[in-house]
């Protein structure tokens, strides 16, 4: 899934792929007005992103659109 995170006074925005649940990044995310949200993506990097730089986090679709005329 991918994920894109906003930073407040940054220009950029961090994108990731990740093989967590939709759930388990709303968790994350949630328990960011007291932690800060660590997430792991699909290569084994981790992101880390302080509480009160959350600006905003966008979630892709869990499963990708299928392309083409296949059954």
């Amino acid at each position: 899934m991918q994920v894109t995170i906003g930073i407040k006074h940054s220009s950029r925005e961090l994108s990731l792929e990740t093989s967590a649940s939709h759930d388990e990044v709303l968790e994350a995310v949630a328990k960011a007005t007291t932690e800060p949200v660590t997430l792991t993506d699909d290569r084994g990097r981790k992101v880390f992103v302080p509480a009160g730089s959350l600006a905003y986090v966008e979630l892709g679709e869990s499963e990708p659109r299928r392309v083409g005329f296949g059954i």
